[in-house]
């Protein structure tokens, strides 16, 4: 008998444990009663909150998802524009579970599946936005309004999953590696031919800057050299001048002085030799003061 009774209370205890689960903070639970998800009376899946709930022992199962809100951030995608054009999207989703039987029946409760699942709906809503613009209106403006229609998309074609899609965005767009390499080397090339012909104006401009100055150089030196031929003119004029006065003045004594400067002239080097006849008139005065 007393075996019996704690064979009775080990039951007990070991279908109070089993009949209680606790679903924790960030957590919604689904329970399944012969393998079907559990309903209420207006055939909607029950869902248990955080805390301690109760079930019935050994015939019911708990499935415990995450009711947070997560982050769908996977690689970057190739997606083709209007004019045929492919670029490399990067975008991540937030999304939460929002139905969490439709959740547990067509995700199978497992994060990854739909996420995978996830993606390639919204993969095809961005595909459709971005094969209907261009890359200027993509770039340009309509960044927002494509993020914007891709969110209505995602979020009608995740409802069958169960899932609520809060947010689509697109972090970066990019061209392909062979792409940017052929644009860059186009741009280059650009860049390049914009450098040689400000090159060649600058150089042209160089020239006809020098070309100018040298025209302002030689009209500066004429102009200089026709005043100094004038002023060696008036010089010239001044001093035959004074020549004319002193010799009107004395005649006699200008040409003694004349004279004196033409022998000092004559015999300044030793080495010279001059033949003249000894009555030229070159020895005039000569004579005269030997005469003395």
């Amino acid at each position: 008998m007393k075996n019996f009774s704690i064979v009775i209370l080990l039951a007990a205890v070991l279908m109070s444990f089993s009949s209680v689960f606790v679903v924790t903070e960030g957590q919604r639970a689904i329970v399944l009663l012969f393998s079907k998800v559990q309903k209420d009376s207006e055939d909607n899946a029950v869902v248990y909150a955080p805390g301690l709930h109760f079930k019935v022992p050994f015939f019911s199962q708990v499935r415990k998802l995450d009711a947070r809100i997560q982050t769908l951030d996977g690689a970057p995608d190739r997606f083709v524009t209007s004019e045929k054009k492919d670029l490399i999207v990067d975008s991540f989703v937030k999304w939460r579970v929002n139905d969490f039987s439709a959740f547990y029946l067509r995700a199978r409760g497992d994060k990854q599946y739909a996420e995978t699942l996830l993606k390639q709906k919204v993969n095809n809503g961005l595909r459709t936005n971005f094969g209907s613009r261009t890359i200027r209106e993509i770039v340009s403006g309509e960044r927002s309004e494509l993020m914007e229609e891709a969110l209505v998309q995602a979020s009608e074609s995740a409802k069958e999953l169960g899932i609520e899609v809060l947010d689509v965005r697109v972090k970066q767009i990019n061209l392909p590696n062979e792409v940017s390499s052929s644009i860059y080397q186009r741009m280059r090339a650009e860049r390049t031919a914009v450098a040689k012909e400000h090159r060649s104006e600058g150089q042209e401009k160089a020239e006809t800057i020098r070309a100018e100055v040298d025209r302002r150089v030689t009209v500066m030196l004429a102009d200089a050299e026709r005043n100094a031929r004038a002023v060696r003119g008036e010089g010239d004029a001044t001093a035959a001048k004074v020549y004319a006065d002193v010799y009107n003045k004395d005649p006699e004594f200008y040409s003694f002085v004349r004279s004196l400067e033409a022998y000092k002239r004559t015999f300044q080097n030793k080495g010279d030799v001059m033949v003249l006849s000894p009555d030229s008139e070159f020895f005039d005065y000569m004579k005269a003061a030997k005469g003395k």
